[in-house]
Protein backbone atom coordinates (compact mmCIF):
# COMPACT_ATOMS: atom_id res chain seq x y z
CA UNK A 1 0.00 0.00 0.00
CA UNK A 2 1.75 3.43 -0.60
CA UNK A 3 2.28 5.49 2.39
CA UNK A 4 0.26 8.37 1.79
CA UNK A 5 -2.56 6.10 1.61
CA UNK A 6 -1.46 3.77 4.41
CA UNK A 7 -0.40 7.25 6.64
CA UNK A 8 -4.13 8.01 5.42
CA UNK A 9 -5.90 5.42 6.70
CA UNK A 10 -4.37 5.48 9.98
CA UNK A 11 -4.68 8.95 10.01
CA UNK A 12 -8.63 8.49 10.08
CA UNK A 13 -8.34 5.58 13.18
CA UNK A 14 -6.27 8.02 15.25
CA UNK A 15 -8.48 10.61 15.01
CA UNK A 16 -11.75 8.33 15.62
CA UNK A 17 -10.17 7.92 18.96
CA UNK A 18 -8.83 11.24 19.07
CA UNK A 19 -12.25 12.62 18.78
CA UNK A 20 -13.60 10.57 21.11
CA UNK A 21 -11.11 11.33 23.89
CA UNK A 22 -11.65 14.72 23.43
CA UNK A 23 -15.91 14.46 23.04
CA UNK A 24 -17.49 11.55 24.45
CA UNK A 25 -16.83 12.43 27.92
CA UNK A 26 -19.17 15.38 27.10
CA UNK A 27 -22.24 13.10 26.80
CA UNK A 28 -21.27 10.31 28.63
CA UNK A 29 -19.82 11.14 31.86
CA UNK A 30 -21.60 14.35 32.48
CA UNK A 31 -22.54 13.73 36.01
CA UNK A 32 -19.02 12.41 36.39
CA UNK A 33 -16.30 14.58 38.20
CA UNK A 34 -13.81 16.00 35.41
CA UNK A 35 -10.94 13.98 37.05
CA UNK A 36 -12.62 10.73 36.15
CA UNK A 37 -13.63 12.33 32.63
CA UNK A 38 -9.55 13.08 31.85
CA UNK A 39 -8.80 9.64 33.04
CA UNK A 40 -10.79 7.42 30.77
CA UNK A 41 -10.16 10.02 28.24
CA UNK A 42 -5.95 9.88 28.39
CA UNK A 43 -7.11 5.70 28.28
CA UNK A 44 -8.47 6.55 24.97
CA UNK A 45 -6.05 9.05 23.75
CA UNK A 46 -3.20 6.30 24.86
CA UNK A 47 -4.92 3.76 21.70
CA UNK A 48 -4.79 7.17 19.25
CA UNK A 49 -0.85 7.81 20.04
CA UNK A 50 -0.01 4.07 19.32
CA UNK A 51 -1.69 4.88 15.62
CA UNK A 52 -0.94 8.38 15.09
CA UNK A 53 2.72 8.47 15.29
CA UNK A 54 3.32 5.75 13.02
CA UNK A 55 0.65 7.57 10.63
CA UNK A 56 2.83 10.46 10.86
CA UNK A 57 6.34 8.59 10.38
CA UNK A 58 4.88 7.01 7.76
CA UNK A 59 3.35 9.94 6.04
CA UNK A 60 6.32 12.25 6.69
CA UNK A 61 8.23 10.08 3.74
CA UNK A 62 6.06 11.48 1.06
CA UNK A 63 4.96 14.22 2.81
CA UNK A 64 6.60 17.42 4.04
CA UNK A 65 5.90 18.58 7.45
CA UNK A 66 3.40 21.59 6.18
CA UNK A 67 1.49 19.01 4.14
CA UNK A 68 1.13 16.43 6.63
CA UNK A 69 -0.81 19.10 9.24
CA UNK A 70 -2.60 19.83 6.25
CA UNK A 71 -3.92 16.59 5.49
CA UNK A 72 -4.27 15.81 9.66
CA UNK A 73 -6.86 19.01 9.62
CA UNK A 74 -9.09 17.66 7.00
CA UNK A 75 -9.00 14.28 8.51
CA UNK A 76 -9.93 15.96 11.66
CA UNK A 77 -13.10 17.50 9.99
CA UNK A 78 -13.99 14.45 8.17
CA UNK A 79 -14.37 12.67 11.28
CA UNK A 80 -15.94 15.45 13.26
CA UNK A 81 -18.73 15.98 11.48
CA UNK A 82 -19.76 12.84 11.43
CA UNK A 83 -18.99 12.15 15.30
CA UNK A 84 -20.87 15.45 16.47
CA UNK A 85 -24.03 14.90 13.67
CA UNK A 86 -24.38 11.11 14.53
CA UNK A 87 -22.85 10.40 17.98
CA UNK A 88 -23.76 13.95 19.89
CA UNK A 89 -26.65 14.38 17.87
CA UNK A 90 -25.87 18.01 17.28
CA UNK A 91 -27.68 19.32 13.73
CA UNK A 92 -26.05 19.63 10.64
CA UNK A 93 -24.73 23.20 9.78
CA UNK A 94 -23.42 24.82 7.17
CA UNK A 95 -20.43 26.14 8.80
CA UNK A 96 -19.47 22.70 8.40
CA UNK A 97 -19.61 23.34 4.55
CA UNK A 98 -17.65 26.36 5.11
CA UNK A 99 -14.93 24.87 7.29
CA UNK A 100 -14.04 22.29 4.73
CA UNK A 101 -13.76 24.91 2.04
CA UNK A 102 -11.85 26.48 3.87
CA UNK A 103 -9.41 23.65 4.00
CA UNK A 104 -9.55 23.07 0.62
CA UNK A 105 -7.87 26.07 -0.32
CA UNK A 106 -5.33 24.86 2.61
CA UNK A 107 -4.92 22.06 0.88
CA UNK A 108 -4.76 23.80 -2.74
CA UNK A 109 -1.66 26.04 -1.19
CA UNK A 110 0.06 23.27 0.44
CA UNK A 111 -0.15 21.11 -2.00
CA UNK A 112 0.80 22.60 -5.35
CA UNK A 113 4.24 22.54 -6.71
Amino acid sequence: MPPFLTASLLLVASNVFMTFAWYAHLKNMAERPWYLAALASWGIALFEYLIQVPANRIGYRTLDLAQLKILQEVITLSVFVPFSIFYMGKPFKLDFLWAGLCLCGAVYFMFRK
